[in-house]
């Protein structure tokens, strides 16, 4: 595991620390090497687990960038191409026509439905 060369910590008038971006995502690297846990490696660090998870949920999140650190695993992305869209109907209504008689149905009516009433025509 790599150590950290330089630690920036700064404390404001409040006495609350402040760590930079980069030293967070290195941390957070840190807790992706396989059999580390954020309490031994927060504690390692002199932090609170709580903040090392809320570090973690950011870089979850894109919001904070993660170095790759030898050992660290991180989860495979995997792209799907976005399913095509239906193609859109070209006919807007059926029409079928037998002798004089013309029948002219939704172009959404069932192809069972269709076929019920061609039967039925040919029986006239």
């Amino acid at each position: 595991m790599e150590e950290i060369c330089r630690m920036e910590v700064m404390v404001g008038p409040s006495g609350k620390r402040r760590w930079s971006d980069e030293y967070k995502g290195q941390v957070v690297a840190e807790t992706l090497v396989p059999g580390a846990t954020v309490n031994e490696v927060a504690r390692r660090h002199d932090l609170r687990p709580n903040h090392l998870s809320s570090w973690r949920r950011l870089a979850k999140d894109g919001k904070l960038l993660v170095p790759d650190l030898a050992g660290a695993e991180f989860a495979p992305v995997i792209f799907e191409p976005p399913a095509p869209e239906p193609p859109e109907s070209v006919m807007s209504s059926v029409e079928i026509v037998s002798g004089d008689v013309v029948i002219r149905l939704d172009a959404a009516t069932p192809a069972a439905r269709v076929a019920e009433i061609v039967r039925a025509l040919g029986t006239l």
